[in-house]
């Protein structure tokens, strides 16, 4: 068990194979591996599970989430957010409740997608190039949307307020974007020579996974941002962390398969992400400000 206060997340953690939340028992995040997940108390934020299995027989105030896993809500289940599966399966007994929406990708039954893949492949060898470009660049999606979605169930609060941040403060965002996308870039340049003499591949290293981190937090941010302004600009009901995060990577999905406009916009999207990501500290500003006040009090 992993307890103890998370300096990114300001909440506790079970991360283990077989976890069991017995029914007077409360914990803030559940997260599986390969084991069973029984959920028979109270989890205040997330439950999820990388294979094995998710029962829900008590109340998650979050979304349960699972990848390759089982999903069961039992009768007395109560799930206040989304419930989603990728490549699993999910049974909903009667009586169970899901105040969010209920998302399931089956990977399995996907046959279209193999005999895609399998045709695109083959082309390589017959020179047909455009199919391959767009199998990587559908793998890369789904390599985003998984991403996003774990994201979204482990840090909700960050994206969330990292998300308003660009609504609230658009400009000096951007701002912010373009001149840390202009001090990183340097600093890569000065690592790469001192990489000559050995000296900067550690920087050089830490640098660039430091970048990754920054795009993927960035992204995902701003798949809520466009979810949430997608849903509140046909007026319906505000969409989960979860579910603005689907719906934003999906708009943004489509317009990055336009012709020239669609690189452009990932580019203007990328000084938004690097802008919201540094200016907020990963979302974590104004929590660490509210944990300060209560300490305070």
């Amino acid at each position: 068990m992993l307890g103890g206060v998370s300096p990114l997340l300001g909440q506790g953690f079970i991360l283990k194979k077989d976890i069991i939340v017995e029914h007077d028992e409360v914990q803030d995040n559940v997260v599986g591996l390969g084991g069973e997940i029984y959920i028979k108390g109270t989890v205040i934020e997330n439950a999820m599970a990388f294979g094995g299995t998710i029962i829900v027989e008590g109340k998650v105030r979050g979304s349960v989430v699972g990848f390759g896993a089982e999903i069961i809500l039992k009768p007395t289940a109560e799930v206040d957010g989304d419930v989603v599966s990728l490549g699993g399966t999910i049974e909903k007994e009667f009586g169970s409740v899901i105040g969010g929406d209920t998302v399931q990708f089956d990977l399995e039954s996907s046959a279209g997608i193999q005999k895609f893949f399998k045709e695109g492949l083959g082309g390589v060898f017959g020179m047909k190039i455009i199919p391959l470009l767009l199998i990587i660049k559908l793998f890369m999606l789904f390599i985003w949307f998984i991403l996003a979605v774990l994201l979204a169930a482990v840090f909700p609060r960050p994206i969330v307020y990292a998300s308003s941040q660009i609504r609230t403060q658009f400009w000096p965002v951007f701002g912010t974007g373009i001149l840390s996308i202009i001090i990183f870039t340097g600093l890569v340049v000065f690592s790469a020579f001192l990489s000559l003499i050995l000296i900067g591949i550690p920087i050089l290293v830490a640098l660039v996974f430091l970048g990754i981190v920054i795009k993927i937090f960035g992204r995902v941010i701003l798949f809520h941002f466009f979810g949430e302004s997608l849903s509140k600009a046909f007026r319906s009901k505000n969409p989960s962390v979860i579910g603005a995060i689907i719906l934003g990577f999906i708009l943004v999905s489509f317009i990055g398969f336009i012709p020239i406009f669609g690189s452009l916009f990932y580019f203007v999207l990328s000084i938004l992400g690097w802008g919201s990501v540094i200016r907020t500290k990963f979302g974590t500003k104004n929590n660490i400000a509210k944990v300060n006040k209560e300490a305070g009090a």
